[in-house]
């Protein structure tokens, strides 16, 4: 997984935008963000049984899955929001970005292919985008019952509990 400080150009979302200044593995995992590469399905499975997933789905983002609607939905992905709950993402095709917000509030780009495995915690400012293929095919893992409900960032979201919890979870610099 290749992880970097989002340049914050203002071109196509859907490129690189690498700043050139890498990000750890250790760093992620300071704000909550786990990642994994599986080669099997079995090894997801493992995952989801030791923390908890108990469903899942599949989508696929891409124009021909998503028709005429495809430019309206990755513009809403990439739109900076929270979860109330874990995001887990396993990709089985294609080739994405996750951008996070790091501690001091600035773009970390992840780029997933197919093999990863992405964690965010509830509360973290984040967005999604394909990249210039266009294309992604995922699995999503659910705690409950699958449910996605972005809360857009705004100064009523930064009160969220969520959120709070979250940011209260950082460790101190």
């Amino acid at each position: 997984m290749k992880v970097y400080e989002y340049d914050n150009s203002t071109e196509d979302q859907r490129e690189d935008h690498d700043s050139g200044v890498a990000v750890s593995e250790a760093a992620l995992n300071q704000i909550g963000v786990l990642t994994h590469h599986f080669d099997s399905v079995d090894d997801v499975n493992a995952l989801a049984t030791q923390r908890g997933y108990k469903n899942r789905d599949e989508c696929t983002i891409s124009p021909g899955a998503l028709g005429d609607i495809y430019e309206d939905k990755v513009k809403t992905f990439f739109h900076e929001h929270i979860h109330e709950d874990e995001e887990i993402r396993y990709i089985l095709d294609g080739e994405g970005f996750f951008d996070v917000r790091s501690k001091d509030d600035h773009w970390v780009r992840i780029r997933v292919v197919k093999g990863d495995l992405i964690i965010l915690p509830a509360g973290i400012y984040h967005r999604f985008t394909t990249d210039k293929n266009n294309y992604i095919k995922a699995m999503r893992l659910f705690r409950e019952e699958p449910k996605w409900t972005p809360l857009n960032r705004s100064p009523e979201v930064d009160e969220n509990k969520y959120r709070k919890e979250y940011v209260d979870s950082l460790p101190v610099a």
